[in-house]
């Protein structure tokens, strides 16, 4: 390819609706644009790295004895509400009917279609495990995509759906995509961490989140110091923390006027807010009020929540919810309310406290020297608490820190929640009609190479690693009207792709330092330049564009040899 041919128009000024370096730079670069609010053409640069990294994902996964198929993108309704999941799912699901008024959706994703395809050919023993993917457009409509290809609408995802005889098979399938994965990333040369995830709506008791390591990340993460215990902090466990043994002092009621929050109320009476109990009420799609109650300096964990009540999704409670359990927002407490009237949730370590103050449910009021053993009324004690950096290890001493992430593949156990809602069995040795057990496994291919930008960038643009990048080498010859260099960057272009190494020539009538600019934005891993001035000295010049080394390769000898081992080297 010569770069006067290439489709890949670059920017100079960054896009307003840019925040994210990677947009910015994936933008500026030429390798996406716009089309409308979370909707993005990939241009060739683009799609060349795309279908690198499909080409990693494929080979990790044959491998591993998958076998790749290829499903539709538009499911009738009929398989979702037969797994329970067509009113549950959420405002994300693109639904839509066809001329006859049958309901459709675009699939988010493809547990329901893979069980229903699968339930209809696999029917013994002998047939399982078998292990189904696919790389294909998913579509979800965020409520507010944004950053680029990280929260889009239409993405392109690789989806993975195993089939086991038992849970000790299903255990040893997703150990294999565990590791696939591992390997996937490492090759896309992606600094990354594997977490404990919480499933979410795609349902199951076991997942992890593979997390590309970056400041900028939606995602917070907590980490062992110690031991390799990591978790998204919508999963992370959080041990109860003791507190120091006190005498119970009787409870007292005192008037607080306008401290309607802990840290109003604490100033107010000059307590600490580690003797504190804050409130948070939630309602769900279920129903019914949910109060919360975490120590003062804590955050009530949602994703928590929602499963303490089996919801599908928790929302902030409404005033009047609140007024009808009989407490008042701003001043709840857990003493004296009714569990009938509500579902009151505290925190394990609220109850290792002691002498401490919180809400009287009546206005300008709260309770001080509470002895939560001895007054609280609730519904159930458990960890609802984010953890969050300096919390201790839930399984070791060690100590958790804190990184962000983003999120780019998550392997699910989902065991036999859809084979037994679709009906999807095999018979046993014995003849006997089983469930199967499932795993889901997805990987998102636009988002992990917005991740790779997010991680290898500068003040210049894009550091592309070579397995991803869409080229690994650009010749830019400095001058293309001078016969000779040009006609020797036009032999070194030839030479090195007929060896295999993917070469761009940038054979435009512009500045050097126009060239360089684009080279450096788009993030070529090797930059040869030819110029009188190499071609005095019998060299080419190569630049490597992550480190920045610069070295003289001569043109005599085997530099196709000399420059794959610069390639070798390199990110």
């Amino acid at each position: 390819m010569r770069v006067s041919q290439l489709y890949a128009p670059t920017l100079r000024e960054v896009p307003a609706e840019a925040v994210l370096e990677s947009h910015k730079l994936m933008l500026r670069a030429g390798y996406i644009r716009k089309i409308a609010g979370g909707l993005y053409s990939y241009l060739p640069l683009a799609w060349k790295s795309i279908k690198k990294i499909e080409q990693i994902i494929r080979e990790e996964m044959d491998r591993t004895g998958a076998q790749e198929i290829m499903m539709p993108i538009v499911q009738p309704s009929e398989i979702w509400k037969e797994s329970g999941r067509w009113d549950v799912y959420g405002a994300e699901m693109f639904r839509l009917k066809d001329r006859h008024g049958r309901e459709f959706c675009l699939g988010p994703t493809h547990e329901e279609m893979i069980t229903t395809l699968v339930k209809n050919e696999l029917h013994s023993y002998r047939q399982l495990p078998t292990n189904l993917y696919q790389i294909q457009s998913k579509f979800r409509d965020e409520k507010r995509p944004r950053f680029g290809l990280m929260r889009s609408r239409e993405f392109i995802m690789k989806d993975a759906y195993s089939f086991d005889a038992d849970e000790a098979g299903l255990d040893a399938s997703y150990q294999k995509m565990y590791d696939a994965y591992e390997r996937i990333f490492d090759r896309c040369g992606l600094k990354y961490r594997p977490v404990e995830a919480d499933p979410g709506a795609i349902g199951g008791n076991g997942s992890h989140e593979f997390m590309g390591i970056a400041d900028s990340g939606e995602a917070g993460i907590v980490y062992c110091d110690t031991c390799d215990y990591a978790a998204d902090v919508e999963k992370a466990e959080c041990a109860a923390l003791p507190a120091p043994d006190e005498a119970p002092l009787p409870l007292e009621k005192k008037n607080t006027p306008g401290c309607n929050t802990i840290e109003a109320v604490c100033n107010f009476l000059h307590a600490p807010i580690l003797k504190s109990v804050k409130a948070v009420a939630f309602t769900s799609d279920k129903g019914g009020l949910v109060l919360c109650f975490v120590r003062g300096d804590h955050e009530v964990n949602e994703i928590k929540v929602t499963n303490a009540i089996g919801a599908n999704e928790v929302m902030m409670a409404p005033d009047e919810m609140i007024q009808e359990a009989g407490t008042v927002p701003g001043f709840m407490g857990p003493i004296g309310l009714d569990t009938k009237k509500c579902t009151i949730l505290i925190d394990s370590t609220v109850m290792n406290m002691h002498n401490v103050c919180c809400g009287a449910n009546a206005v300008d009021t709260h309770y001080v020297n509470a002895e939560p053993s001895r007054d609280f009324v609730y519904t159930k004690v458990l960890d609802i608490r984010t953890a969050v950096k300096g919390d201790k290890c839930p399984h070791c001493e060690g100590h958790l820190k804190e990184a962000r992430g983003i999120e780019v593949g998550q392997v699910f156990k989902l065991y036999k929640k859809y084979s037994e809602a679709l009906g999807a069995t095999f018979l046993d040795p014995d003849g006997r009609e089983k469930p199967m057990y499932m795993g889901s496994y997805g990987i998102g291919v636009g988002r992990t190479l917005a991740a790779v930008v997010e991680q290898y960038h500068d003040e210049n643009g894009i550091i592309m690693p070579k397995h991803v990048a869409p080229y690994e080498v650009i010749v830019l010859p400095v001058n293309v009207k001078d016969a000779d260099s040009f006609s020797k960057a036009e032999e070194i272009y030839e030479t090195l792709n007929q060896h295999g190494i993917e070469t761009i020539l940038d054979d435009r009538d512009e500045r050097a330092g126009v060239k360089f600019k684009d080279a450096d934005l788009i993030g070529y891993p090797v930059r040869i330049v030819v110029g009188p001035k190499t071609m005095a000295r019998n060299a080419m010049e190569c630049k490597v564009r992550y480190t920045g080394e610069m070295k003289d390769i001569p043109l005599e000898g085997d530099y196709v040899k000399a420059i794959r081992e610069v390639l070798d080297k390199t990110l």
